[in-house]
This record gives structure tokens, sequence and C-alpha cells, in this order.
């Protein structure tokens, strides 16, 4: 009996490996991979634990609400909840995919609180945002993707806070019986400010990085978006450092403008672990940076570019918002 419950038993750290984030287990680096590389000055942060970060924090934990925030490692999360900004994460903190880069968990999610769109939508008016970011995990178990999760957090915000901004990163809604346009149309009825959804990386290295998306079907859904509501905002995001070269990001740019993206944020990858996550390729020097938000907005026309070492998608979300907005007004 002793050996038969020995041999069942699951070790934290065989646990630990099973719900292993980022790329496929095969090919994670493992326990032994080389330690990163030394971080250059211009990607060092200071750690501010100041009065506003600590209060919401308290309103995240006591509503039991996930923020992006954290479960990404987001580097700016001291200056953006210092200045009352923050990004919800929709859907849980457990994601049916795995991509390289992430530092959400992968596993089988909880079924959906169906008070998560209320609880979100308290928690911005406590915090009294002008601009509120819902970002979200994958929801491959569920027959819409969570699309219907996502309009009902949009409307319960836009009740709780009318004159609040809402910009939502959205997954590609691959459910299992809905047509993803479909899911999507849902969403976009709802009228979010900003309909965001990142490709993240160049077409030659997708595959390996996001397996679970695809290069083209991203762009297919941001070209949707404008079909389905030619007025809505689109917004995307490239992560540099994860093996692309230069000039392939110049393409993955100009793919995004030809389906008529309006902002895009660029910033460099982070390694969030070293045993589970792809190695960083490089540091891309904030030279580089500035060539892409030039190239980005007096070559291609985006509205706004923000391009920067710790730029990630929903950084300065509000101000990008304003800027493109009066922007696109402006067009004739």
């Amino acid at each position: 009996m002793a050996q038969f419950l020995t041999s069942t038993i699951t070790t934290r750290k065989d646990s630990e490996r099973d719900l292993r984030r980022g790329m496929p287990l095969r090919d994670a680096p493992g326990d032994f991979a080389p330690r990163p590389q030394r971080r250059p000055e211009w990607l060092k942060v200071r750690v501010q634990h100041g009065d506003n970060f600590t209060e919401l924090r308290n309103i995240m934990r006591q509503r039991g609400l996930h923020t992006v925030c954290e479960e990404a490692s987001c580097p700016n999360i001291y200056e953006c909840w210092e200045a009352r900004e923050a990004t919800f994460l929709l859907g849980g903190d457990l994601c049916t995919r795995r991509c390289s880069f992430c530092d959400v968990m992968t596993a089988k999610p909880q079924p959906l609180d169906q008070q998560e769109p209320v609880k979100i939508a308290e928690a911005v008016r406590l915090m009294g945002l002008r601009f509120a970011v819902v970002t979200g995990v994958a929801r491959d178990d569920l027959e819409d993707a969570g699309s219907a999760h996502w309009a009902a957090t949009i409307e319960a915000i836009r009740g709780a806070s009318p004159e609040c901004g809402i910009e939502v990163l959205i997954p590609d809604f691959k459910g299992r019986k809905e047509e993803p346009r479909e899911s999507l149309r849902r969403v976009i009825e709802a009228k979010p400010d900003v309909l965001a959804h990142n490709l993240e990386t160049v077409p030659r290295l997708h595959p390996k990085i996001r397996p679970g998306f695809g290069y083209r079907a991203s762009l297919d859904l941001l070209a949707w978006a404008k079909e389905l509501r030619p007025n809505q905002v689109t917004k995307s995001n490239i992560i540099v450092g994860m093996g692309e070269r230069e000039e392939e990001v110049y393409g993955a740019m100009r793919d995004l403008r030809e389906v008529g993206c309006d902002v895009l944020t660029i910033g460099q990858y982070l390694q969030p672990s070293v045993s589970w996550h792809l190695p960083v390729d490089r540091w891309a020097h904030p030279e580089e940076f500035a060539r892409f938000k030039a190239y980005g907005e007096h070559e291609l026309d985006f509205a706004w570019v923000e391009s920067g070492p710790l730029v990630r998608s929903s950084y300065h979300a509000g101000k990008q918002y304003r800027s493109a907005a009066a922007r696109l007004t402006s067009r004739p």
C-alpha cells in the first residue's frame, strides 16, 4: 500500500512543471538554463510603493480581481498605479494558451465569475479612473470564447463611470462553436473606445512564440473590427528582443497599417523566468525604438506609436487614445 501511494503522489515541483508558463514544455529552457544577460541601464526600474499603489492593490484584493499589471509582471506597475491607472485581467488568471513570452499561467480555467463585470466596474468607479484598460486570458473552453463576458464588462463600466474611456485588449475569440467574427461583433456592439489585439511578433517567429494564435488571423481580426465599425479605434503591440530583426519589425508594422490599425505600441521583451520562458535575444537600444516611432508615424501614418524599452500595450493608454482620436478627427 505504501508503495502504491508513493507512486501516485504529485510533488510540488511536478505540479509546477505541469503548470509551467510560456513555451511548450518540450521547448522550455529547463532548470539548468543559463542566467539571463545583465539588463542595460535604460531598463532598470525603481520600485516605488506609494500610497496610491497600496490603495489600488487593496481594492483589487478585497474584490478578488486580477490585474495584468501583476499577473504579467509589468515593469510599469509602480508608475501606473501611482498615477491611478490600472489594467484589469478578465476571465480569471489562468489561460488556455501557452505563449513563449507570457507570465500568465497556463492551466484549465475556473468557470467564469458572472459578477466579475460588476466588480471591475465598481473598482473603476472607486479608483476614479478616467480611462480603464481591460485585457483577458484566452478562454478556448467557452463556446463564445468569453465574448459575452467582455461585452458585459464594457457595459458595466459605462453604467458605473459614464465619463471613463474604455480600451479592451481581446484574444482572437477562437471559440468551440461560434465563429470569431461573430464573437468580435458582440464586443464591437458594446462600443469600446479602443479595440486592441496584439500581434506581438513577426511572421517568421509567430508559430513558435504564439503557437495557439495565427499571424494572419490576428491581422484579420483587426480588419474585421474596422469593417464592423468603421470609426472604431484599433490598436496592436509588438515585442522586440525575441529573435526578430529590425527590418522584420518594419514589415509587421506595415502589415498592421494595411488592415487599418490606428495605434501601435512597441516594447522590449523581459524574460519572466529563466527556466520557463524564451530567453532574451537582444536588448534593443532606445535609438532603435525612436526609429520605430518615426517610421510608424511619419512613413506609415499611424495615429500614434508608443515605442520604448519599457513600453507595454496598456502603458499611457489614455494619453494614446486622446492623441490618436484628435489626429484621426483632423484627417480629411
